[in-house]
């Protein structure tokens, strides 16, 4: 029967062990151990939001059967992780994969790897998350890198309410918005309105001869835009949504949403900034952002990041 050999060691073989503190500096350089094994670890490769090119995809094979057990996983954060590589190789592999552009990382108490969904190319996207997450990725993981912050802190962008990529269950989720107008001049109040039709969770309604739409209960997809053939529902607003305190594992949290919409990148930008300095400011070694938004109370934090003025200078 064929071993299957993973880094070097065949599959049940103990190798050696690895000292606890050479394991957590190797885990901050990207390289997570394997619990099956003792000398065995998984290269995380950071990418552009789950982006590689051809190329790149060539470099991560050749790392893979080069060093490696021949495999490349994702991860729940569009990384990429190069599987099996033995201890003894660990700086040969991530040697290679910088010398051809790619970067390893992705651990520690600091900005994460931006996720984000294909909003740039889907039908449903309203902006261009592909332009935002690498601007967040650039900004805030590549700038931050050496910002320690009380625990690791994850930003997701997504492109409409759909929620693919869940922003919500982050520590600060962006979600496309466009805000419908409705020009009352020119609603029929027809009674097979095209905007009740085009409303995929049934806000729409006409009422008293005029097509309404709940404020509070609208999500801002922008599925009605366009769809009145005399032209009632033409105008609309784009922005993003953002919310706070978002957590996924083993306890779940869904973050707030704040009480404003932004309408420009660069505002959202500084936001997101002054979100990460708030979070070095106010929370805890140790406690999740989360945890801090409840320990703080929502109205404290949302108060705080929308009028107040936050240091920069340690970062």
């Amino acid at each position: 029967m064929r071993k299957l050999i993973i880094g070097g060691v065949a599959a049940g073989t103990v190798g050696r062990q690895i000292p606890p503190e050479e394991v957590k500096r190797v885990k901050g350089l990207g390289c997570l151990q394997d619990k099956r094994y003792t000398d065995v670890f998984n290269i995380r490769v950071i990418t552009r939001n789950g982006k590689i090119t051809a190329e790149e995809q060539r470099v991560l094979a050749e790392a893979a059967e080069r060093y490696g057990s021949g495999e490349v996983t994702m991860t729940t954060r569009l990384t990429v992780e190069v599987q099996g590589v033995h201890y003894d190789r660990l700086q040969d592999a991530i040697d290679f994969l910088n010398e051809n552009g790619l970067l390893t990382g992705g651990t520690g108490s600091k900005v994460r790897p931006v996720v984000s969904c294909k909003g740039t190319t889907c039908q449903y996207g309203l902006l261009d998350t592909f332009s935002l997450s690498e601007k967040l990725h650039e900004r805030f993981y590549v700038g931050y890198h050496d910002v320690v912050l009380p625990h690791k802190f994850k930003i997701a962008v997504g492109g409409c309410p759909n929620n693919c990529v869940k922003p919500d269950l982050n520590d600060i989720g962006i979600i496309g918005q466009r805000i419908p107008h409705i020009n009352m001049e020119k609603c029929r109040g027809c009674s097979s309105c095209q905007i009740e039709k085009a409303c995929p969770i049934h806000v729409a309604e006409v009422r008293e001869g005029k097509v309404r739409i709940d404020p509070e209960r609208c999500n801002h997809c922008g599925r009605c835009v366009g769809k009145c053939p005399f032209g009632a529902v033409e105008d609309y607003t784009d922005g993003y949504k953002i919310y706070l305190g978002g957590r996924w594992g083993k306890r779940v949290a869904r973050g707030y949403e704040l009480q404003k919409i932004f309408t420009s990148e660069e505002e959202v930008l500084d936001f997101v900034e002054k979100v990460i300095l708030f979070y070095r400011e106010e929370g805890v070694s140790g406690e999740r952002f989360a945890d801090m938004v409840e320990r703080l109370g929502f109205a404290y934090v949302q108060d705080r990041l929308l009028h107040a003025e936050l240091d920069k200078s340690r970062a």
